[in-house]
């Protein structure tokens, strides 16, 4: 993987918290009306989301770095 798509790539990481984590509180707040249960679920769906998408989205970076500390 080239530094340019690496960076790119990590620039998009804090985008993609930010839109998991606001995306599930309003669709919370968007179901609930003004019961906060609702709410917080979403926010909890928006990170769990949001932790497993950049746990995929870095997945190749720490294996091109495992790989040359290795070789």
């Amino acid at each position: 993987m080239s530094k340019l798509a690496a960076a790119l790539r990590l620039t998009g990481v804090g985008f993609f918290i930010a839109a998991c984590i606001a995306g599930g509180t309003l669709a919370g707040w968007w179901l609930g009306g003004k019961k906060p249960l609702f709410m917080i679920v979403g926010l909890l769906i928006g990170l769990v989301v949001a932790f497993y998408g950049v746990y995929q989205m870095l997945r190749p970076l720490m294996g091109n770095r495992q790989d040359k500390e290795n070789g």
